[in-house]
């Protein structure tokens, strides 16, 4: 195993259909290769917080996923809930619409609001790269960084494309060298993420961080 590698690894599973034993299965895991964060749905921050009492992996919950077209006010109590259940990590879906339309307001607005309920803890903002332009990703990453936030994410991993490393080095030569940048959705082997990395991400989003810690690993020991 890498452990450069699998400690930018947020280990992933949103999908609707998970079971307590695959969120068992994720946190072993988690624990076995020191990944960054374990990141699920709010509904199961409590479960996998409590699956890694006693390891050193933080729990990351999603808000607003992953359309983020929920009110600013559900936004908020969704983040109060995910950190009272242990969440130590917020991955919030911006409002898309918004951005789009150039309505910064209620964008930073709604940004604050999950940052404000987040008390302290990072938050990280989904701009959901493939449903914008280039302008508009230079402006939801410059909103984003302005808003409170401490990194811009590409990708729900649920719409119609997920990280590039174009859009990464975007967002980088946007954002600055120090803010951060998560790099999800279409990252399933070791060398898609080293050209994340290489473009700018600092963190990934993945459901394959073992099989990519693994290929790494082999890879360099040369079998």
């Amino acid at each position: 195993m890498r452990p450069d590698l699998a400690a930018l690894i947020d280990h992933t599973l949103l999908r609707p259909d998970a079971l307590r034993s695959d969120f068992e299965t994720l946190c072993e895991e988690a624990a076995q290769h020191s990944f960054a964060t374990v990141c699920v749905n709010s509904a199961h921050v409590a479960l996998c917080t409590a699956l890694l009492e006693d390891c050193q992996v933080p729990v990351a919950a999603t808000v607003g996923f992953p359309l983020g077209a929920a009110s600013m006010a559900s936004k908020a109590v969704e983040t109060a809930r995910a950190v009272k259940d242990g969440a130590c990590e917020i991955d919030m879906v911006c409002a898309i619409g918004w951005l789009k339309e150039g309505l910064r307001d209620a964008f930073d607005e709604d940004i604050r609001a999950v940052v404000g309920g987040a008390d302290g803890r990072v938050v990280k903002v989904i701009l959901e790269t493939c449903l914008l332009s280039q302008d508009e990703k230079r402006r939801g990453a410059e909103w984003v960084r302005e808003a409170g936030a401490a990194f811009v994410k590409t990708s729900t991993g649920f719409s119609s494309g997920g990280a590039t490393a174009q859009d990464i080095r975007l967002i980088r030569e946007v954002v600055g060298p120090d803010f951060g940048i998560k790099a999800s959705g279409g990252i399933r082997d070791a060398a898609t993420a080293d050209r994340m990395i290489a473009a700018g991400a600092n963190r990934l989003g993945t459901s394959a961080g073992v099989a990519i810690v693994t290929e790494s690993e082999t890879e360099q020991r040369g079998y």
